[in-house]
């Protein structure tokens, strides 16, 4: 299945517009749907889909926004899941024959045991909000038609990403932009920060593009693969080195409003299966994706 990232093979991306979709189109050559397509209107993704005749398909369109998945669990559900469903049927409806990968979640795993970490593929699944529920039944989703179709199916689950570009609902890229605003004399040295004594694994988006076209060449089908760094990062200590990197030194204060109830303290996973098949490991460093973040943010504050 090679060819994806010297470009002989047509690469239909959902979810294009999308922070990561961005980055897709970046560095894969792809043909995006069509501009406002909805996946939840079966007939013109059918119609798209059939126009484009793709080798293969990145799958990435998601409400991906855990607040609003719980504002609107219908709609997350028919979006993520409802829209897998209805991409599946083009692409079998257009005699597709290639390799499809589709974009899972780390969320999946829900709570996670620190006695069980790093996790691995094989660990329960246990969603804890409506979008990782809409992830798990799409992946399930995905593996019974990599048994079933004529096509072949391979899914990631990616933890936490990071980089240039990232919206500020997420906490390092939101701190990224405190700390230039502080910087650049637009507000008080004062950053406002939910529970930063908590770990996670991030990845720069760039490496996690990079994962997915080797799986798109080499991963197997109806496997799932973890895309994640392997290291486990404490969030104060990337917002130290963000103060650091900008040359700011700023007070911290709790805001009550972003704390999460039953906030997972620790987590980290491991990319061993990713790397088995592919030879992927990660390849930026977590100091270089901060200071990508803050020269991202400089720019459009000055």
């Amino acid at each position: 299945m090679g060819g994806i990232s010297g470009g002989r093979m047509k690469l239909l991306l959902t979810g294009a517009n999308g922070f990561v979709g961005r980055y897709v189109q970046a560095a894969l050559p792809c043909v995006p749907l069509p501009d406002g397509l909805d996946l939840r209107d079966r007939a013109a993704l059918t119609t798209a889909v059939a126009a484009m005749r793709p080798d293969a398909v990145l799958h990435l369109a998601a409400q991906s926004f855990v607040p609003a998945a719980f504002e609107n669990p219908r709609e997350t559900f028919d979006i993520n899941f409802t829209g897998t469903l209805n991409l599946l049927e083009a692409l079998q409806a257009a005699e597709f024959r290639g390799r499809m990968l589709f974009v899972g979640s780390g969320d999946a795993y829900g709570q996670v045991s620190e006695a069980t970490l790093p996790v691995c593929e094989d660990h329960p699944l246990r969603p804890r909000n409506p979008y990782a529920m809409s992830k798990v039944a799409a992946e399930a989703l995905c593996y019974q038609w990599s048994q079933t179709s004529g096509f072949e199916i391979v899914m990631v689950r990616p933890f936490n990403h990071i980089g240039p570009d990232q919206s500020p609902r997420f906490a390092i890229a939101d701190f990224a932009r405190q700390v230039m605003e502080i910087r650049l004399g637009r507000r008080a040295p004062v950053l406002q920060v939910g529970d930063i004594d908590i770990t996670r694994d991030f990845t720069d988006v760039r490496d996690v593009v990079r994962a997915y076209g080797l799986l798109l060449e080499r991963g197997r089908n109806g496997e799932i693969y973890n895309v994640c760094s392997g290291r486990e990062y404490c969030i104060r200590d990337l917002l130290r080195r963000l103060l650091t990197l900008a040359g700011v030194e700023a007070t911290i204060e709790q805001d009550p409003a972003r704390l999460r109830r039953a906030e997972q303290r620790r987590m980290v996973a491991s990319f061993a299966a990713l790397q088995r098949d592919t030879g992927w490991q990660p390849a930026i460093p977590m100091e270089q994706s901060l200071q990508d973040l803050l020269n991202d943010w400089e720019k459009p504050l000055q």
